[in-house]
């Protein structure tokens, strides 16, 4: 898993999303309306402009429709011949009532706390059609901005709703076994240690590790894993597994998960506070305080643009002195410009889609911590792969077994289990799992007098007959050259090589390579279909393994021989000449290239929370696969806002000019302007149905190949 090299804090460039949290400096508070609220506000995260009051969470979705229905009630009596004119506009003050609670009371708080906002911009408009006497057009602006408001709050709720979600994972109790009995308990009475009992297709409470039983485990809730993951028990039951940096999958279980058709017991590893799916919860929310390039952009944008919107606004309240006409006049049309020129639409369009594009992702089991990553890795034409765990299996596996002369493999493999089964090497564990799939129920002989030979290889009796196998170093000279030709055809592929002696012959060669992931190939297709240009391997492996990786899977570029200090550098050369590139590795010696990276990417963090704290992309499954789902769903999200962009600054640009020459009034200023509003909110949510279009045309060609 990937992490940071352990007493060394990992420090992000300039550009880094994480730089708030990684230096300890504060972030600016973005709260969940979008607007652009000043340091200190008390619009915390709880608030976020979702008003509550005597009707609960809808109280401003009523109070709006209460202002409507006033104002069409007042409006419809002006038609009646005969009624007073009081009774209307009591109605339409009703309205003013109803309409401009809430945006009252946003406004005065920000007022007393040196501050403008939207909101004052409205009320002021409302109060200024008021004074000229036009209060159905006040009326009717208070109503279609406090409905825009709560219809808005109504549709970012949608997207939270995809976190939120999360958060009812994991069932609310656990059955846990103490002392010889089972109890009942809430999962936050859950202690290090406990044994709890998962009853079979019921969800798992808490983060464990198998010490009893068999099952198959849905893990798509955290991981996004497709297939259900087979789970077995721990050889060590006994052992402290809390402080265990990396546990193989098949032991570990997560909070949330769902448990197939054989009952588990499960030995509590991490506290309900402290669960995977907890810290998921918690970054995904953080990750909205983290503002995108475009989301810094809008608000220095309106910092200069709200001022120099008051200091038009007043100007055409005084344009009767230059012009002939009334001070109503010159007011109304001031009063025009002022709804005309709010960029709302502006300050909500790049946030609903950052919410919106962050919480699909955690749907699809990938953690993208805020916007400046989320927009960054759609910008990405170049990403650096760690090689070992990431394009490859991280373990070696026997992919040949030549016996030579007489002798069959079967009779190669069995003398081959019969000696590495008794060693402790590495390569040990692969040589006799790769072979006992191909020997099935064979007789493996008993070796004695095993004799480890340090960096070389091991000796030992079979039969009765000594037996070596190495490398070329432990036979010296006396290899034959045809033996030796294909030893050294093996390695320039990649591979190491073992030879096996007995007594004086040779009977055979093994060799083992980490062999690439099976998905990496298509993976690398998909990911150049999605534009990316560069795909650079790098590896501490020798060059000649490096490139006969990279010809298996077709990356771009392999670079070998490199240290963890060599592969900061490469990412440093990559960053000069690309200016964007991600990297992407799940071992401790890629954490300082990560860091120098634009976008740090980490694969399989679910079970590592250093992880999950140092990369600014976070691949909960172990699954290469997420890269291309992940960069695809970037990229529309980048799309989608430079569309609210264009719609946000295209409607105050085309009404501005509009009011200010009279051929659009308050009215139609208020449809077009909270109407755009929805539309950018609307136009974000469509990235929670997001779907990997390029993965299933990918299916569908593959298919047709077929």
């Amino acid at each position: 898993m990937t992490s940071a090299v352990k007493g060394e804090p990992v420090k992000k460039t300039a550009g880094s999303s994480s730089d708030g949290i990684k230096k300890g400096k504060p972030e600016a508070k973005v709260p969940k309306d979008g607007h652009n609220h000043k340091e200190g506000d008390d619009h915390d995260e709880e608030e976020g402009h979702e008003h509550g009051g005597i009707f609960g969470k809808n109280t401003e979705m009523i109070f709006a429709a209460v202002c409507g229905a006033a104002l069409g009630a007042g409006w419809g009596l002006t038609f009646v011949a005969g009624l007073p004119s009081w009774i209307s506009l009591s109605l339409y003050i009703v309205a003013y009532f109803f309409g401009g609670f809430f945006t009252a009371r946003e406004a005065v708080q920000t007022i007393l706390k040196g501050g403008f906002e939207i909101d004052f911009l409205m009320l002021v408009a409302a109060i200024g059609a008021a004074i000229l006497g036009s209060w159905a057009e006040g009326a009717l602006l208070l109503f279609l901005f406090s409905l825009g408001h709560s219809l808005e709050h109504y549709a970012m709720a949608k997207a939270r709703k995809s976190i939120a979600a999360l958060t009812s994972l994991a069932p609310p109790t656990a059955l846990v076994s103490r002392e010889g009995k089972q109890e009942e308990i809430s999962i936050e009475e859950l202690i290090l240690g406990d044994i709890i009992i998962i009853k079979p297709n019921s969800k798992i409470p808490a983060d464990g590790v198998v010490v009893k039983g068999e099952s198959s485990v849905n893990q798509a809730p955290i991981t996004g894993e497709s297939v259900p993951v087979d789970k077995s028990p721990v050889p060590d039951a006994a052992k402290d597994y809390s402080k265990e940096a990396s546990i193989k999958p098949q032991y570990r279980v997560f909070a949330g998960t769902i448990n197939g058709a054989a009952a588990l017991e499960v030995k509590v590893i991490k506290e309900a506070k402290d669960s995977t799916i907890s810290r998921l919860v918690k970054m995904v929310n953080e990750a909205e305080k983290h503002k995108s390039p475009t989301q810094l952009f809008t608000e220095k944008f309106e910092k200069f643009f709200v001022p120099a919107v008051l200091i038009l606004v007043t100007a055409l309240c005084f344009a009767y002195l230059v012009i002939d006409e009334p001070f109503s006049k010159s007011f109304y049309r001031a009063m025009s410009v002022l709804v005309a020129a709010s960029p709302c639409a502006l300050a909500i369009s790049t946030p609903s889609a950052v919410l919106a594009g962050v919480a699909r992702a955690a749907r699809g089991g990938v953690l993208i911590k805020g916007g400046r990553p989320l927009e960054d890795l759609g910008s990405l034409n170049a990403i650096a792969f760690d090689k070992t765990g990431t394009l490859t299996e991280g373990k070696p596996q026997l992919t040949n077994a030549i016996p030579f002369d007489k002798i069959t493999e079967e009779e190669l493999l069995t003398v081959a289990v019969a000696v590495e089964k008794l060693s402790d090497h590495p390569l040990a564990e692969a040589i006799v799992n790769g072979a006992m799939e191909k020997l099935k129920k064979a007789h493996i002989p008993e070796a004695h007098h095993v004799k480890g030979i340090t960096g070389r290889g091991v000796q030992a009796e079979v039969n009765g007959k000594k037996v070596l196998i190495g490398n070329k170093a432990l036979f010296a000279k006396s290899i034959p050259d045809g033996i030796l030709k294909q030893v050294e055809d093996l390695e320039k592929q990649g591979h190491t090589t073992m030879l096996v002696k007995r007594e004086k012959d040779f009977i055979g060669l093994l060799s083992l390579m980490d062999v690439p992931r099976k998905e990496a190939k298509h993976v690398l297709a998909e990911l150049s279909g999605l534009g990316i240009k560069k795909m650079i391997m790098l590896t501490g492996d020798n060059q000649q393994v490096a490139d006969s990786v990279a010809k298996q899977i077709g990356i771009t570029e392999a670079w070998g021989d490199l240290m963890p200090e060599d592969k900061v550098k490469a990412v440093q050369k990559l960053d000069r000449s690309e200016k964007m590139v991600a990297m992407i590795g799940d071992g401790v010696n890629d954490a300082p290239a990560m860091a120098k990276s634009t976008v740090g990417i980490a694969m399989g963090a679910a079970g590592s929370d250093v992880a999950l704290e140092t990369a600014d992309i976070a691949l909960m499954g172990d699954k290469l696969e997420s890269l291309p789902f992940a960069i695809g769903l970037s990229r529309k999200a980048k799309g989608i806002i430079k569309q609210n962009l264009w719609i946000s600054l295209g409607v105050v640009a085309a009404l501005i000019p509009l009011t200010i020459l009279g051929i659009a009034s308050i009215g139609p200023a208020v449809i077009a302007h909270e109407g755009s509003t929805l539309l950018v909110v609307f136009n974000a949510l469509r990235l929670l149905a997001y779907n990997n279009d390029q993965k299933n045309t990918a299916k569908a060609k593959s298919r047709k190949d077929a």
